[in-house]
């Protein structure tokens, strides 16, 4: 008896505590569940290739808890994308048995793994993670993004003249290698994404023509971003850069946007007779080291932006250097940057190198400090050549009476020197740093006109130059703003 007692008493104990289990638990339709995100974008992502882990909060802002039965990808295993729920894998895009204690929530972790198609267009991938609550009540966070089939290459050495051309981007695993007496020609529109350590070597020729509407692109392969609007290809150091040996000559690069690497392009020593680089309306920006570094070479670079360097824009020993209508700025924001727009010398270590020649025509060097160019002639070596000429540039250094300096202005205003010389403004939160020219800039009207008639009548944006007889120093020419927005101290 006193047995049966105790069953009777153990079950109505159990229906009791069910009970009282149930009631903890919405069922009320009016109790949704509520996301950090309701989208999730990957943007565009190499095919065949896994994006880094995203991740997103799950809330339930209701009093009780809720039974979430299932969460599913509506595409299930066919699914581009791979979840994870507080520790539960999606197998086949499904899975069952989750809840939310009453105001708490879980995470998601998700990345996308997008199938390679084979195709030169980006491909949609496309889907929703469905959560269904016990209630019934169904709801969705939207998964965007794109994949990208790409060309592969590794160990690639360039041994006859070779055209690059197509529409789907080429990626560089380890190294792209020109070897003496090769060229390599790069058509308009084509893209490198160079992988973490590689990088291009030029010991024969390289030819990268693209155009305003098709530029060729050389940067790091790392998609995405590090954090939420802060872009991989916003930092510096996600791939090596390109090297110009000793045997290469007569490189040319037009439109080309060479950007986030170690250092931007390197010219080695050379017959300074003969031209080692041609560059025009080209950007090489936002390297951990050099932008350009050259010793005993033969440059013209013209229209062109170098800018944001950790070491310096441009770090010249000896050679014979010619800028045009160039903007060479070093806004450098990340830790241990030091270097300045230009530094320059006739002389590296025990290494006698001659300046025969350095100038600068119509262009702005300018950084965050108060003095960006750096000439140093030895002292041991007085009698080398150490000829230098800057004419009709806008210029952040001290100002200074020297032959050298033809018409010069100082980049000293307060009110409009340094990055205020620029708009939109620089923005550091999500690392964009453009430097089309602001109006109310010193830069503005102080161009020699015969050398930009002669050289660049457009900008780099194709915009022309001398409309009202006129020309502005750097690669681009300003544009007036509205009435509105005329204050260059806003």
């Amino acid at each position: 008896m006193r047995r049966l007692l105790f069953y009777l008493l153990a079950g109505w104990l159990c229906c009791l505590t069910g009970c009282m289990d149930d009631e903890s638990y919405t069922l009320s339709p009016n109790d949704v569940l509520v996301f950090s995100r309701d989208t999730l974008s990957f943007d565009t992502v190499f095919s065949g290739q896994p994006t880094n882990t995203y991740t997103f909060e799950v809330y339930n802002p209701a009093d009780k808890a809720i039974r979430i039965p299932e969460i599913r990808l509506e595409q299930g295993a066919a699914s581009p994308y791979r979840v994870n729920v507080d520790g539960t894998f999606l197998e086949g895009g499904t899975a069952g048995g989750f809840e939310i204690a009453a105001r708490d929530s879980m995470r998601v972790f998700l990345f996308l793994h997008p199938r390679d198609e084979d195709s030169d267009l980006p491909v949609a991938c496309h889907d929703r993670l469905v959560f269904r609550t016990e209630a019934g009540v169904e709801s969705a966070v939207e998964l965007l993004g794109y994949g990208q089939s790409v060309y592969r290459l590794k160990g690639l050495v360039v041994e006859t003249d070779t055209l690059l051309a197509s529409a789907r981007p080429f990626q560089v695993l380890d190294s792209l290698v020109v070897a003496p007496g090769a060229t390599l020609t790069l058509a308009p529109g084509t893209r490198l994404y160079f992988h973490a350590d590689a990088g291009m070597r030029v010991d024969g020729t390289l030819w990268a023509v693209g155009t305003l509407e098709e530029p060729v692109l050389m940067r790091g392969d790392r998609l995405g971003n590090m954090f939420t609007e802060q872009s991989y290809d916003a930092i510096p150091g996600q791939w090596q850069g390109v090297t110009f040996g000793e045997s290469s000559y007569d490189n040319y690069l037009s439109y080309c946007d060479i950007h986030s690497g170690t250092y931007g392009l390197r010219l080695d020593s050379c017959d300074m007779s003969r031209t080692k680089l041609e560059m025009e309306n080209s950007i090489v920006h936002n390297v951990v080291g050099h932008a350009i570094e050259a010793r005993s070479a033969r440059l013209f670079v013209g229209n062109s932006q170098v800018t944001n360097a950790g070491g310096d824009c441009l770090h010249l020993r000896g050679g014979h250097y010619t800028f045009v209508h160039c903007t060479v700025g070093n806004f450098y924001p990340f830790a241990g940057g030091k270097g300045v727009a230009l530094d320059f010398s006739n002389i590296d270590g025990e290494s006698r190198l001659p300046v025969e020649q350095l100038a600068f025509v119509n262009s702005i060097l300018t950084g965050s400090s108060s003095d960006e160019i750096m000439g140093y002639q030895s002292d041991r070596y007085t009698e080398d050549a150490f000829r230098y000429i800057f004419m009709n540039c806008l210029l952040n250094t001290p100002e200074v009476e020297d032959a050298g300096y033809v018409n010069p202005t100082w980049d000293k205003d307060e009110e409009t020197a340094r990055e205020k010389n620029f708009l939109p403004a620089h923005d550091l939160d999500k690392l964009i740093f453009p430097f089309t020219l602001h109006p109310a800039s010193r830069a503005v009207g102080i161009a020699d006109t015969e050398w930009t008639a002669a050289y660049y009548p457009n900008d780099r944006l194709g915009r022309p130059r001398l409309t009202d007889g006129k020309a502005d120093a750097g690669c681009y020419e300003a544009e007036p703003l509205p009435e509105a927005e005329s204050d260059p101290a806003q």
